[in-house]
């Protein structure tokens, strides 16, 4: 519990502190989020990846004042009731009734006061880091009431306007090595990612879930890293790191996944028996990330660019899984229970692998009944019709900077 004043105190240094800070590079997502309505806004993701930014780009956006991050430590005693404290001074020092909470996720109970406040038609913002943590929350409180959007690092067309420079080949090429977290950009510094990584396993995985062995955990997210796009099974995890189960190695990958570090795509099936028996494959949140973690010395520029394709595919809310039966297709793209496409990814076609890539797609669209692909590569531009099948040929940021809301 903390008194009125001392959460008065910190209010007014954030409101002071805030003026001084830039809004940094717009994001798209800034167009997308709506606080017309009554529905309580939701941006969760990674760490590090803009949350804060983006939320005072919201305040500038509509001028509003009443702000609060619950990062800073002096607010480490705040408790719910603290909140009806911090009600008033919003109120003393603006009449708006728009709310902005950042990382709220750190106090104990804080979807109940949300509820109040929606309850009261008072329109409110809030972040977290944390997906597990917010859906089960939101799911006792909030059903219903609210709009969730998830902000990753810098898109493509987003890593243009943030260093300036202009769409191509070049420019993709350092985006794809340097990815898209905005401070690492800034400053160049490889430690940059090294601690975030370090505080996304101590902070969001072994303190929030009370776990002891951090030199595992730490252990397994580099070999997630190191064999990003491949298949694993969990009791094959369990057995390489001692886990003593299945059900601790499932857990552990479920921990990565709430803190948005890496994701689990499933290969397709129309049933879903089958589909959670069969091998997974595992991606992370950012190419430059993966690269600065990952053991392997010659760096694979394919499987970087198929993690690539798949973070978009995920900034732009679809479902996404894999297909493999005699041959393989790398993304099988559907959104609302409906498939919309089948992408393969490629860094280079040429003589030697031209046929398999296209022998992977063909089967996959002859199977699911859909009569056109695209193949993404690095740069080549091209269409092939086949059986009354049409297949894409184009450069993965060309296709990157397709449907953006903001050009550079």
């Amino acid at each position: 519990m903390l008194l009125e004043q001392q959460i008065k105190e910190v209010f007014q240094y954030q409101k002071e502190y805030l003026k001084k800070l830039s809004n940094g590079t717009p994001r798209t997502l800034l167009n997308e989020v709506d606080i017309s309505d009554f529905h309580v806004k939701i941006v969760t993701g990674i760490r590090r990846s803009g949350k804060s930014t983006l939320l005072l780009q919201l305040l500038d956006k509509g001028n509003f004042h009443n702000f609060l991050s619950f990062e800073d430590p002096r607010l480490a005693q705040f408790e719910v009731n603290d909140f009806f404290k911090l009600e008033r001074i919003f109120k003393e020092f603006s009449d708006s009734e728009v709310y902005f909470f950042d990382e709220i996720q750190n106090i104990e109970g804080w979807e109940r006061f949300i509820r109040i406040l929606h309850d009261k038609k008072i329109r409110v913002v809030i972040s977290g880091s944390n997906a597990s943590l917010l859906s089960k929350e939101l799911g006792t409180s909030l059903t219903g009431r609210q709009i969730t959007y998830e902000l990753f690092p810098f898109s493509y067309n987003e890593y243009l306007i943030h260093k300036e420079k202009n769409e191509g080949i070049n420019s993709f090429e350092e985006y794809l090595e340097l990815g898209g977290f905005p401070e690492y950009l800034n400053s160049n510094n490889r430690n940059v990612l090294i601690q975030l990584f370090n505080d996304l396993i101590y902070q969001d995985i072994i303190v929030r879930h009370g776990l002891r062995n951090a030199k595992v955990i730490k252990e397994l997210g580099v070999y997630l890293a190191t064999n990003i796009g491949k298949e694993f099974s969990y009791s094959k995890l369990a057995k390489t790191f001692e886990l003593g189960s299945v059900n601790t190695a499932l857990s552990y990958i479920s921990y990565f996944e709430d803190a948005y570090l890496f994701f689990t795509v499933p290969r397709f099936s129309y049933s879903l028996k089958k589909q959670a028996k069969n091998q997974k494959k595992i991606y992370g949140i950012d190419s430059g990330l993966v690269s600065n973690l990952s053991l392997s010395f010659s760096k694979d520029k394919g499987r970087l660019l198929e993690n690539m394709v798949f973070i978009e595919l995920k900034r732009r809310s679809k479902d996404v899984y894999y297909f493999r039966n005699r041959g393989e297709c790398d993304f099988v793209v559907s959104k609302n229970q409906k498939l919309e496409n089948l992408i393969q990814v490629c860094y280079e076609l040429n003589h030697d692998n031209l046929q398999r890539e296209l022998n992977g797609i063909l089967e996959a669209m002859g199977e699911l009944k859909i009569n056109s692909g695209i193949i993404l590569t690095m740069n080549h531009d091209d269409e092939i019709v086949k059986n009354d099948k049409k297949i894409i040929i184009k450069p993965v940021w060309k296709w990157m900077l397709e449907n953006t809301k903001t050009k550079p």
